[in-house]
């Protein structure tokens, strides 16, 4: 609690003790010889991603901090030079962080994935239900006998994302356990359908970025439901106080999409900041994901070397009959028409920002224009968001 507070230790406590993907190695401090106090921390967090077919390992830095007095010392630098080590040797695919504006990138991190942000949804905005109508869904608390229930029903929540999180029983078990003691808490409230049948569920969390009643987390669901649901919401935002209500939720959700239609106002968003930890490794990785997209265009059995500079070093992607059969390193390398900075490699192969948008931000992208179309082709925009695994 010497850093950040009460608040964060109780979630370290839990997430040390009780989290199914913690591992003791994780857990990065630097102790003062002196009062054996910790001075600094850093701990790597396992997460799975869903990249269309392709799973990835990520490793979330996290709990990132300094106490005040031992700033500007390199100890942070020494404790992500450490976590580093524990992504190669653990064959991590990705490292995320959602901190703090520009400081993670001298770590090699880029924005890449969106996070929080959301739409704030004023109460006024949301209709009464009309007067002889039925309502359309009714929503009661989970409970952990709703587990196999929720991890069905995660499926729907996740449904039409590219790039999602993976959580299994034993995470959402985490949720409604330790989480519970934690600042993440969050209650989970199932979607009944007019038969009392449950139909989706979304989450609430009790604490979070402003005043508003939050949801950060809901299955697909039909408009009418949508409409109960938000009228659901309007009523608890009553009930406890909170002004208005704000969904963080994908760009797609139905109850987002609603609510947007009733006058939502954007409050934009954050991004998770992503590093990647082997490039080679990852662009074998997602070979299946490139080779369809291949497939689906009109370069379709595609057989040419193609030079991915990133300025330090270069890598030569073969493609034999519309295959990728090769990711060589090639070093230090003067070859290639497509030239990108590594931090920003990370926001082009997960979809993030496309060709475009990277080459008109940033003069450094250099790409020429014999090979702006197989660019475009393999690294398209796609839909993105991960869920918390604690």
């Amino acid at each position: 609690g010497l850093i950040f507070g009460d608040g964060v230790a109780a979630l370290t406590r839990e997430l040390i003790l009780n989290h199914p993907r913690s591992q003791p190695e994780h857990w990065l401090f630097v102790e003062d010889d002196g009062s054996g106090q910790i001075v600094s921390t850093l701990c790597l967090i396992p997460w799975t991603l869903r990249y269309e077919s392709v799973t990835l390992r990520a490793g979330e830095a996290g709990i990132v901090g300094t106490r005040e007095a031992y700033r500007r010392r390199g100890l942070v630098r020494a404790l992500f030079h450490r976590h580093a080590e524990l992504l190669r040797t653990g064959d991590y695919d990705l490292s995320h962080i959602q901190g703090i504006p520009y400081f993670y990138r001298q770590f090699g991190y880029e924005y890449a994935l969106p996070l929080e942000g959301g739409w704030r949804v004023d109460l006024h905005l949301v209709p009464a239900l009309p007067p002889g109508q039925a309502e359309g869904a009714t929503l009661r608390l989970a409970t952990l006998d709703d587990l196999p229930l929720l991890t069905k029903l995660y499926a729907k929540a996740v449904h039409g994302l590219d790039i999602h999180s993976l959580r299994d029983e034993s995470e959402w078990r985490y949720l409604f356990g330790p989480s519970k003691r934690t600042e993440m808490t969050a209650e989970t409230w199932l979607v009944l359908d007019t038969g009392g049948q449950p139909v989706g569920y979304l989450r609430v969390p009790q604490e979070g970025f402003g005043e508003g009643l939050i949801v950060n987390e809901a299955t697909a669901m039909d408009a009418t439901t949508a409409q109960a649901v938000l009228r659901w919401l309007k009523a608890l935002c009553v009930e406890r106080h909170k002004p208005h209500i704000r969904l963080c939720l994908p760009a797609h959700s139905v109850l987002l999409r609603t609510a947007r239609y009733w006058g939502a106002h954007d409050l934009g968003h954050y991004a998770w900041q992503i590093r990647i930890v082997d490039t080679a490794r990852l662009l074998r990785k997602l070979a299946p994901i490139l080779e369809r997209r291949l497939a689906a265009s009109a370069l379709s059995g595609l057989t040419q070397n193609v030079c991915l500079n990133l300025y330090r070093e270069a890598f030569e992607l073969r493609f034999e009959g519309g295959r990728l059969a090769a990711v060589e390193p090639l070093g230090f390398s003067d070859r290639g028409g497509i030239r990108i900075p590594p931090p920003l490699l990370a926001p082009l192969l997960l979809g993030y920002r496309d060709r475009e948008e990277l080459a008109r931000a940033h003069h450094d992208v250099s790409i020429s224009g014999e090979w702006q179309h197989l660019v475009d082709i393999l690294f398209p925009k796609v839909t993105s968001f991960i869920h918390t695994i604690y």
